[in-house]
């Protein structure tokens, strides 16, 4: 009996998703509750389970089309029935639909993820999604991760060894195909459709620019300070509670210092009132697979250096593996993002509706700076307050970033809630 698959319900305002990928091809044996199918909502990847144990049966839509909540996009023959001899048939059934299942194109972009089923189902999300891109088989790639299990990089390595591998070949016809370009220079062009998550990235930071007046002020800061604070007490805090210190807890202790004394900082347009919220939930920019994501870190100001250390660690583990949630990213009254781990200088955030501020800090370096009239070196780092101008002053603005300044150059602020 053919059981119908459909798409689940996404989360809190979510009616529709696309077809990331299919997990599971026509024939092969599933489980219940097995992932057959990746979908890519605007924030996330979500799977979809089989409803029953049986063998996977038609798909009714392809990688790429767009469903709502509640569509059919597949089905499974049911072998509820057959209790332990489930598996015995299937090849049987397999033979059968195959002839019919190869000529037809929807299953082939699933199968280029990888011809071994056991490979399949240790997949994870971050992985399928790369071995999908890059068109790598992943029975022919070894793991290096635990168990032997495929990561994210292995497959990039080995996408970019394939594209090095016929570089020779292709560089041979290049002479006659291309006598009047300068050098032979390879001018080929790569058409990839945007996910999803791309797309909606694109239109909150075009919608940010275009409905909120974004002004950004800038500061540096000696980093002297948290530096000597965190050699100093990283080895026993990190015996203590099982994570590094980082500098991420104390910018975000000392961003609630300033939240508190500025309100509009963490406050958020609705219609035609200002809404102050009393409470951080603390949006985190961190690079996942398909895009920069935002999780959020609740109650930041009520939390220890530890737990706020954890939170952000967790987060992202998650998003490099793909398994960030709706509910990990929904709400958020402030954002850091930290571009300093990719080496950047300065730059201008936008802030992440209905958000109102957001803090960019970047990389730190010994720059000279005057001091008691002395020229001396100091690890130094630019921060960036970027806000909407329409709810936050300059001034408010420049003393919320001034407060992150002063507490980060003297952390006892951050104790005595100075």
């Amino acid at each position: 009996m053919a059981i119908e698959v459909k798409v689940p319900v996404l989360g809190e305002s979510v009616a529709e998703a696309t077809i990331g990928e299919w997990l599971k091809k026509p024939g092969e044996a599933v489980a219940a509750d097995e992932p057959i199918a990746s979908l890519e909502t605007d924030k996330v990847a979500v799977e979809v389970p089989s409803p029953v144990a049986g063998v996977m049966g038609d798909y009714l839509v392809q990688v790429g089309d767009t469903v709502e909540v509640g569509a059919v996009i597949a089905t499974v023959n049911d072998q509820a029935g057959a209790g332990g001899a489930a598996p015995a048939p299937s090849p049987a059934p397999a033979a059968a639909p195959a002839p019919s299942a190869s000529p037809a194109p929807v299953p082939t972009p699933a199968a280029s993820g990888g011809s071994d089923n056991s490979g399949d189902q240790t997949l994870s999300p971050a992985v399928r999604r790369a071995v999908l891109e890059h068109g790598i088989d992943p029975a022919s790639v070894k793991g290096t991760g635990k168990d032997g299990r495929l990561t994210k990089e292995d497959v990039l390595a080995a996408a970019q060894a394939k594209k090095d591998a016929p570089a020779a070949s292709t560089s041979a016809p290049a002479p006659s195909a291309a006598p009047a370009s300068s050098g032979g220079a390879d001018r080929t062009e790569e058409r990839v459709k945007m996910t999803r998550l791309r797309q909606t990235i694109a239109k909150r930071l075009k919608s940010a620019q275009e409905n909120a007046a974004l002004l950004t002020t800038f500061n540096d800061v000696d980093m002297t300070a948290v530096i000597e604070a965190r050699e100093a007490y990283k080895d026993v805090f990190a015996k203590k509670h099982n994570i590094k210190l980082g500098f991420m807890s104390f910018f975000a202790k000392a961003a609630c210092l300033a939240l508190k004394d500025v309100p509009a900082v963490n406050a958020r347009i609705e219609g035609d009132e200002i809404i102050y919220n009393k409470y951080v939930d603390l949006s985190v920019a961190v690079s996942a697979p398909n895009g920069l994501v935002v999780p959020v870190v609740r109650n930041v100001e009520a939390m220890s250096f530890a737990e706020v250390e954890q939170a952000i660690a967790g987060f992202g583990k998650k998003a490099k593996e793909g398994a960030l949630t709706m509910a990990d990213m929904a709400g958020g009254t402030f954002t850091i993002s930290n571009g300093g781990v990719f080496g950047s200088l300065m730059s201008t955030p936008i802030i992440n509706p209905p958000q109102s501020a957001v803090l960019g800090l970047h990389r730190i370096e010994d720059r000279p700076v005057a001091i008691n009239g002395q020229v001396v070196i100091r690890p130094m780092m630019y921060i960036a307050l970027s806000y909407d101008h329409r709810i936050i002053d300059g001034r408010e603005a420049v003393t919320a970033l001034k407060i992150i300044k002063d507490a980060i150059e003297d952390p006892m602020r951050l104790l005595i809630d100075l």
